[in-house]
């Protein structure tokens, strides 16, 4: 999404390759990353020698909770059962834990992503 964002800024599409080598991932990975978030409406795709891909709204309004979301979205559900004598505080940790987790990620934007990681730097 980052790379989307960075390349969408330019005025262009993003072709899965470019994409793939940017952030050192397979393509056959990659592609089904981008089909989760073109189904969960985040991503667009244009077909063709011309084609590629790109945000389906403004950087600035696509979160990291909805990005999570399209491609892992049993990453922040909670599993603990509540069983034993110990079950319901330790449910009850989880599940702060999961609220503070997505309340964070639901401040975090691809835009806001962009700005934290800056320019790359490169020593010497």
């Amino acid at each position: 999404m980052a790379q989307l964002a960075k390349r969408q800024s330019a005025g262009g599409l993003t072709r899965l390759e470019e994409i793939a080598q940017s952030e050192a991932v397979s393509a056959n990975f990659l592609v089904q990353i981008l089909n989760d978030l073109r189904r969960a409406g985040l991503v667009e795709s244009r077909r063709g020698q011309s084609g590629g891909y790109f945000l389906a709204r403004p950087a600035a309004e696509i979160t990291l909770r909805q990005v999570v979301e399209a491609v892992e979205p049993g990453l922040l559900q909670v599993s603990v059962t509540g069983d034993g004598e110990s079950g319901v505080p330790v449910k009850q940790a989880w599940q702060r834990v999961s609220e503070g987790t997505r309340r964070v990620m639901d401040e975090q934007t691809i835009e806001s992503l962009l700005q934290e990681g800056g320019a790359p730097m490169f020593y010497i």
